[in-house]
């Protein structure tokens, strides 16, 4: 046996209003609408009417179509086998073709040997007359050969020299202070004596000729200062 509540004390605000009731659910309303589905689901759309589908007649009524005869199949048999005479005429044109390319190849070979083996050479051409050949021109006379003109003119001694123009440019030199101290008078133009013309040169300003070459300029200078018979 259940025990009763404890009573609540009295609530001092004001009193509360439901918000939401519940109700039981009404299942007739539901049955009923099942019912009305089942009946249409047995009707007719409007606008739509039942058509037989196809290959199956509609009950009560003949079959409209037959089964035709498989006339395709016999067709394609018909197209796939081979006539009786079709390889004998295969055979044939192949037996003629082969006779036709051998025959062909032997007139080729029998041809080909009634030729020569040897070729026969060209026949040679006129013969060519000879081409006359010009005659050499004649060599260029040689030019007499002439003594090399010497650039600082006739009478210029440098070294390798000898005789006794040289013998005469060393006693010179020999009176010139510091020029060619104690130098030989051997006649032979030496380095030494290139060496002390050189000099000579530098320290009386000539430049008319090369340097350590006894010139015309530096034969002038030079007997200007010594002159002959002087010792």
């Amino acid at each position: 046996m259940s025990t009763p509540s404890e009573p609540r004390p009295p609530h001092d605000g004001p009193a509360l209003e439901p918000i939401r009731v519940l109700r039981p659910r009404r299942t007739d309303a539901l049955a009923e609408l099942m019912r009305e589905f089942q009946q249409d689901a047995g009707r007719e759309p409007a606008g739509y009417e039942s058509v037989p589908l196809p290959g199956k007649p509609p009950a009560g009524s003949e079959a409209l179509t037959q089964e035709l005869p498989p006339v395709a199949r016999e067709r394609r048999r018909r197209t796939d086998a081979t006539p009786p005479g079709a390889g004998l005429r295969r055979a044939a044109v192949a037996v003629a073709v082969l006779a036709a390319a051998v025959i062909g190849f032997g007139g080729a070979l029998l041809l080909r040997g009634e030729q020569p083996d040897d070729t026969a050479a060209p026949a040679p051409g006129p013969p060519r007359s000879a081409a006359s050949t010009p005659d050499p021109a004649p060599a260029a006379p040689t030019p007499p050969a002439t003594a090399p003109v010497d650039p600082d003119g006739a009478g210029t001694l440098r070294e390798g020299a000898t005789g006794p123009e040289v013998t005469d440019l060393q006693q010179r030199l020999l009176r010139i202070p510091d020029v060619y101290r104690d130098g030989s008078t051997s006649g032979r133009y030496d380095p030494t004596l290139t060496a002390a013309v050189a000099r000579f040169q530098l320290w009386y300003g000539i430049r008319g000729d090369e340097t350590g070459v006894y010139g015309n300029d530096t034969r002038a200078a030079l007997e200007s200062r010594t002159p002959a018979g002087a010792s």
